[in-house]
């Protein structure tokens, strides 16, 4: 028995796999958050620094906002925790990169340095009485 001649849709097939699989485990993720309410207690476990130390980590909200998100609610997400709605949408877009090159972008060592220093600033301002508007 001889194999049949590959089509053009079999490259695009196997090059796509890797992120439809994600996409499905992410949007699986997000689903299972908006059907879950954050807010109400005894769902999701709590922050151990918060209830250690009563400061807010930089992922703190992060749940809520998923859920705003989940629900369209762009402004409630950004308010419960701005930080976690910029990495999901930069995520979104290295996704897209991922699908289009057949490759996911390589991350870089400064990313990674970027990405902490804006933690670390994002979770020591809305620390702060000034940074209110950043309190999930």
């Amino acid at each position: 028995m001889t194999e049949p001649p590959p089509t053009a849709l079999a490259p695009l097939v196997r090059r796509l796999t890797a992120p439809l699989g994600v996409l499905a485990g992410v949007l699986a993720a997000f689903g299972y958050v908006g059907a879950v309410d954050p807010r109400e207690p005894g769902h999701y476990p709590v922050c151990p620094l918060l209830r250690l130390t009563g400061l807010y980590c930089p992922g703190c909200g992060g749940l809520r906002g998923a859920h705003a998100l989940a629900h369209g609610d762009l402004a409630a997400a950004l308010r419960d925790n701005a930080l976690a709605v910029g990495c999901y949408a930069a995520f979104a877009v290295c996704w897209a990169v991922w699908c289009v090159r057949g490759r996911f972008p390589a991350p870089r060592l400064w990313h990674a340095g970027a990405l902490g220093v804006v933690a670390l600033v994002f979770t020591i301002v809305r620390n702060f009485p000034f940074g209110g508007l950043l309190v999930p």
